[in-house]
């Protein structure tokens, strides 16, 4: 078997942080005169650059808000990531057991990345491996990131594993051409409608409980080899 670089998403897949991302953005939408709902907010913003947040509204439902602020934001979600942020269940676990390279590479800038692992105890995990779509021209679900880690982590495509939770990820990793596993466990993937999204978009396994991660990435590359 080959030996892969295990390329992680961060929010819901690390950290449980998308309810109270989500949250402030349903907050934000409703302040600019907009009434989403909560699965309506998931499904335009969901693993998407913040950034971003106005683009999206405007192409799903014709709807104008304000862009973010993107300074205001992180001190509302630092705040709340400080109040309440915890790991996805299972996932420290997960992390120990895999003998193999691994890197973070998210739609959230490097900032809250590095809070989010260090609140929550994964940082040791990582190092300083971590990679944002502040570093590449396109977000997600382009595969810039991703191919952008890869390079960084002296690796190619072919011998990556992607673990996304979002369809715009999903979307980025198959772009990129490498295998994905796609998580549905974390808080938000009932609520997201998870299990459904990601199954449509046909990732290489869909699993809903970390302990499966690493048995998950074997048959992946023993498949594959």
């Amino acid at each position: 078997m080959r030996t892969p670089l295990v390329i992680f998403d961060c929010d819901g897949v690390l950290v449980d942080s998308e309810p109270i991302s989500i949250g402030l953005l349903v907050e934000h939408c409703q302040n600019s005169g907009f009434e989403i709902t909560e699965a309506q907010a998931y499904k335009a913003f969901l693993g998407k650059p913040v950034v971003e947040a106005s683009k999206n509204a405007k192409a799903l439902f014709d709807q104008k808000i304000a862009p973010v602020d993107l300074l205001d934001f992180q001190v509302k979600i630092f705040d709340a990531f400080r109040k309440s942020l915890k790991p996805v269940f299972g996932i420290s676990e997960a992390l120990s057991s895999l003998d193999m390279a691994k890197c973070v590479a998210s739609s959230s800038n490097l900032a809250r990345i590095r809070m989010s692992l260090t609140l929550t105890g994964l940082d040791d995990h990582f190092g300083e491996q971590l990679f944002s779509t502040d570093f590449v021209q396109r977000g997600k679900p382009h595969p810039d990131v991703f191919l952008y880690a890869a390079k960084r982590m002296n690796a190619t495509p072919n011998t990556c594993v992607v673990v996304e939770d979002s369809p715009a990820g999903i979307r980025a990793a198959k772009a990129a051409g490498m295998p994905v596993i796609g998580f549905c466990g974390a808080s938000h993937s009932k609520p997201a409608k998870l299990k459904d999204r990601l199954s449509i978009l046909q990732p290489d396994l869909l699993i809903d409980d970390m302990s499966n991660l690493k048995s998950s990435i074997e048959e992946i590359f023993t498949s594959s080899s």
